[in-house]
């Protein structure tokens, strides 16, 4: 009934200063209904027009010595809500239900008022006057225009989130893939300190039987002197035995004669048969002092590991900027250096690439045409690069085809025509070198550490610090995973270089693409 009221007697419900529907519908005491905008601006008008302060009623004319107080007129203002509301649901059911007819008069819906937001017929203009009306075509042009602008953004905000997500997912695997080479690095460095350990184990082993051996033998010796005494002493006990026994007086006093008293050194243990004191104790205490501080040590630096929080985008910086190791490929290739064999150095068997990048065993017919070369390597099939390595840091990687092969550094003078393993590369204090074979071993000085890693790639990084004074040998793959890490103090440069086993080939990567 109020929608039906709303739409047939709209004069009723007008503010008759601005001749629309009211809005925020106010009574002032004459009982007549105004806009409380609409009022509040005709009096402020009037009193700009005179200086009397009075007010009048915009429809009856009734004058107020001053400004009344306005009150909202609530259930008028409900009634007009009523009405609106009513409107929209009777259009918004038109439109449902694809009716292009006004409800109320049956005429086309070809008018718009962008006031209320109504699509209306030409008869219902009368209850819009004063409202912006237009076409129903021309504000489908528009608000397709703005429906167009509102898709464009939509799509915008779908691809960035997309790229956003993909971004994500990016990240995502960066952590996966970077814990992953730092679990693996740590893995090495941390197989490195027990390997060294297990040194130190053999080397205190060693000690204390060397220490067991030679005190065992101190105290053999005192014991052997200390029974040759005892067998003098106990001939000395048996005479006098046998004399105390005699009942010939005479016989006893001239046989007295020739005994001989006891001196002071017979009655007295002689210094060597003293038991020495044992080394033990001292060793013993000595690892345990070591013990103790090996794990407080352990316990504080993994303390402050464990409060340790490096995003992934942050560990190419730091270990850039703060000089700290490499861990991803990415890191170890700012280091990386141009290196190629020298065809003058290697072993008769062996073949070099016209690159220079390439080694490998040649057909027995075919022998190295270097082989008067008083540089080249004898007996062994061994070869160097041309470039000397004395950089802070270098990096290369190598290819390796075959069962056994060692990857080497070596100083320039390391003997090249000896039988003995003073030409081997790791069987001197000249060369450091990776074995692969089976499995993984370090060697140097003749001295050789097999690892627990067996070969599962065949791309070997090597990185050097040369004034720090470490190798390190990396297996290249997705990630890079640390083979063992090794200590010296470098004298001399370091020429990069290989042993190759049978149906062995060795090449030098490219690392500028």
């Amino acid at each position: 009934m109020a929608e039906y009221c709303f739409y047939v007697k709209t004069n009723h419900l007008s503010c008759r200063i601005c001749s629309q529907v009211l809005r925020k519908p106010v009574t002032v005491p004459c009982g007549h209904n105004f806009c409380a905008h609409c009022i509040q601006r005709h009096w402020d008008q009037e009193q700009a027009a005179n200086s009397t302060g009075l007010c009048s009623c915009a429809e009856c004319g009734h004058t107020f010595s001053s400004r009344p107080q306005l009150i909202i007129n609530t259930t008028l203002a409900e009634v007009v809500a009523e009405g609106r509301e009513g409107r929209k649901r009777k259009l918004s059911e038109s439109h449902v239900s694809g009716s292009s007819l006004c409800v109320t008069h049956s005429k086309p819906l070809d008018v718009y008022c962008r006031t209320d937001e109504q699509i209306i017929c030409a008869q219902c203009t009368p209850d819009h006057i004063g409202h912006t009306i237009g076409w129903v075509s021309e504000e489908r042009k528009r608000k397709q225009e703005e429906l167009d602008n509102m898709q464009t953004q939509v799509t915008e905000i779908l691809q960035k989130q997309r790229e956003k997500c993909a971004s994500m997912m990016k990240m995502l695997q960066q952590i996966e893939e970077e814990a992953k080479q730092i679990e693996d690095y740590c893995q090495g460095i941390i197989v490195g300190v027990i390997d060294a350990l297990q040194r130190h184990y053999l080397t205190v082993k060693e000690l204390i039987a060397t220490q067991e051996e030679e005190t065992a033998a101190q105290v053999h010796k005192s014991v052997h002197a200390l029974q040759v005494r005892m067998e003098e002493m106990k001939k000395r006990d048996a005479e006098l035995r046998c004399l105390a026994q005699t009942e010939n007086n005479v016989y006893f006093l001239q046989k007295w004669l020739s005994v001989t008293p006891l001196c002071e050194t017979d009655q007295v243990l002689f210094e060597g048969s003293e038991v020495p004191p044992l080394p033990f104790k001292l060793t013993k205490t000595a690892v345990e002092k070591l013990g103790r501080q090996l794990e407080d040590f352990c316990d504080k630096e993994f303390a402050l590991i464990s409060h340790t929080e490096v995003t992934p985008n942050d560990a190419a910086v730091l270990s850039h900027c703060t000089g700290e190791e490499p861990v991803t490929r990415e890191q170890f290739l700012q280091y990386a250096c141009e290196l190629s064999l020298d065809p003058m150095t290697a072993h008769e068997d062996l073949v070099i690439s016209d690159d220079d990048k390439e080694v490998k065993l040649c057909h027995p017919k075919c022998k190295n045409p270097h082989v008067s070369c008083p540089q080249r390597f004898l007996h062994r099939r061994q070869v160097l690069c041309r470039e000397a390595l004395q950089a802070e840091r270098c990096y290369y990687e190598v290819e390796v085809e075959g069962d056994k092969a060692e990857i080497a550094l070596a100083y320039k003078g390391i003997n090249r025509k000896s039988l003995t393993k003073s030409s081997a590369f790791g069987g001197n204090a000249e060369s450091w070198s990776l074995d692969r074979f089976t499995y993984y071993s370090v060697s140097h000085k003749d001295a050789s550490i097999q690892l627990s890693t067996p070969p599962s790639h065949h791309r070997i990084g090597v990185y050097l610090q040369f004034k720090e004074g470490t190798l390190s040998f990396y297996e290249v793959s997705d990630t890079m995973k640390i083979l063992y890490k090794m200590e010296a103090k470098f004298t001399e440069p370091l020429f990069p270089g290989f042993w190759l086993g049978d149906k062995c080939c060795i090449r030098i990567c490219d690392l500028r693409l």
